[in-house]
């Protein structure tokens, strides 16, 4: 297995407020150590699959609690087995917290997809996911799909039984926004030969962003009207 990159790694767990895609990547981030230290208080020692794991940057926050942490993606050489998030190469129930974190978007077929992240929790054990409701294309091979949070929780219940599906968003409306124009900042900055000039920028809009949904709590609701650039979810398996 190839060692992954610390500097790439430590970015995705503590992302500078001057990158693009920090609206997204901190919150995910803080709600995945807060929900590796819940899973030891509520399943003691237990084993992690990181579904398209890519190079593995959340593994630290699970390491302490894991008495087994594998990851598996297509044609990575830092994961430990390969195979797409339609077909795991790992049997059934084997595993008591399944991550899938930013593949839901780039997956052929997500019903499958949910079928098998259901298929290799253990009883009692739980999926963590996230995927995007809105953002830019981003193919990495491919990018198909977008998710309102009413959308995701259908995708989940109605393609695997749980004893409780839960879809949050991962920051606000206004951190969506700043995410998007902050987006087209950098390329405008980047066509100009002149990226580093867009990084105030891009760090004024992430901090406005978080201040003006600190200030609204329906900003941060997924009620009419709001937009959301990713979103969290639970799906816990039945005991």
């Amino acid at each position: 297995m190839l060692e992954p990159d610390p500097s790439r790694t430590e970015l995705a767990r503590a992302p500078r407020r001057s990158s693009i895609t920090w609206a997204v990547r901190a919150p995910l981030a803080a709600w995945l150590r807060t929900e590796a230290a819940r899973a030891a208080a509520d399943l003691g020692r237990y084993r992690v699959l990181d579904v398209g794991c890519g190079f593995r940057p959340y593994e630290p926050f699970f390491r302490p609690h894991a008495s087994e942490y594998v990851g598996v993606d297509r044609d990575n050489p830092a994961a430990d087995l390969q195979g797409t998030v339609e077909a795991l190469p790992v049997a059934d129930g084997s595993f008591d917290v399944v991550l899938c974190t930013q593949v839901l978007e780039h997956a052929d077929d997500p019903a499958a997809a949910v079928r098998e992240l259901a298929r290799v929790v253990a009883p009692g054990g739980r999926v963590l996911a996230s995927t995007h409701g809105t953002a830019v294309y981003h193919p990495a091979p491919n990018d198909y799909w977008r998710w309102t949070h009413t959308g995701l929780e259908q995708l989940f219940t109605r393609n695997a039984d749980w004893s409780g599906v839960t879809v949050r968003p991962g920051a606000g409306t206004a951190a969506c926004l700043a995410l998007l124009l902050g987006t087209y900042v950098d390329l405008a900055a980047q066509k100009v030969h002149a990226r580093p000039l867009g990084y105030p920028f891009v760090w004024t809009l992430n901090g406005a962003g978080a201040l003006i949904d600190g200030l609204s709590r329906r900003l941060r609701e997924p009620v009419p009207g709001t937009i959301f650039a990713n979103f969290h979810v639970v799906a816990d398996a039945p005991s």
